[in-house]
């Protein structure tokens, strides 16, 4: 019976049978993996703090007959702060959903850090609602080789100015010049703030002022090239 050590964090959590959970874990050590948690779901059960979505922490596995089992947890952060909070709650479940799309079964580092700083600063700072998804959806971006936030159009490359577009078919931005019909128009407002949210760190973004909407048009833009890029969509958000 093997038995392996991760740090991970708990992104996808559902009841199976009558008392145990089928988890998604997203590991730094080997990327996306599904254990089991047995008994869990009983009133005494030890790992009961640790069987739900946001927890982080040190997880021992066990293989048994070809089946992940998680045996011990040891909790480091449950991110419990965010089920106190409704807008808060469904941003991290998109940003989890997030993971769970575009992570595989290989390590990759730069993400499980990207995810521990926003859901850090979603859980503990008084951040406005889209920030924090917003800049995760940009990093993810820049992290699979699609850094598209630049000041000159991707095509001609002259400095953009006036009316911008996004070419959601290459993912970049162009001029009205080198606009085509799979272009979306981009309001200076929502391009200041990608810009913005961009070259802003984390723990930044509670004194960060996007004014005009500029979050919520930015989340939309990347919601669909997420969409696009990937073939598939995460939960959204609810407006209201």
């Amino acid at each position: 019976m093997a038995s392996t050590k991760v740090k991970a964090v708990i992104i996808s959590s559902k009841d199976y049978k009558e008392k145990d959970k089928l988890l998604t874990l997203f590991t730094l050590e080997q990327g996306k993996m599904t254990a089991f948690m047995r008994g869990v779901r009983g009133e005494k059960a030890k790992l009961k703090a640790a069987k739900e979505v946001f927890s982080f922490g040190e997880f021992i596995i066990e293989n048994t007959k070809g089946f992940n089992i998680v045996t011990q947890v040891e909790v480091i952060d449950s991110f419990f702060g965010l089920t106190k909070d409704l807008d808060k709650f469904y941003e991290g479940c998109a940003i989890l959903d997030i993971v769970n799309k575009v992570s595989s079964q290989e390590s990759d580092p730069a993400l499980f850090i990207e995810l521990l700083k926003c859901l850090k600063a979603l859980c503990y700072s008084q951040v406005n609602k889209y920030y924090c998804i917003d800049k995760f959806l940009i990093k993810v971006f820049e992290n699979i080789g699609y850094s598209f936030i630049t000041n000159k159009c991707s095509s001609c490359k002259i400095t953009l100015s006036g009316k911008k577009y996004f070419n959601i078919d290459i993912g970049e931005f162009v001029c009205a010049g080198c606009k085509t019909d799979t272009c979306l128009p981009v309001s200076d407002v929502c391009y200041s703030a990608l810009k913005l949210l961009s070259g802003v760190d984390y723990d930044k973004l509670p004194t960060l002022k996007i004014g005009g909407n500029g979050e919520k048009e930015c989340f939309h833009l990347l919601e669909k090239n997420f969409e696009w890029r990937m073939g598939q969509r995460f939960c959204s958000i609810p407006s209201v």
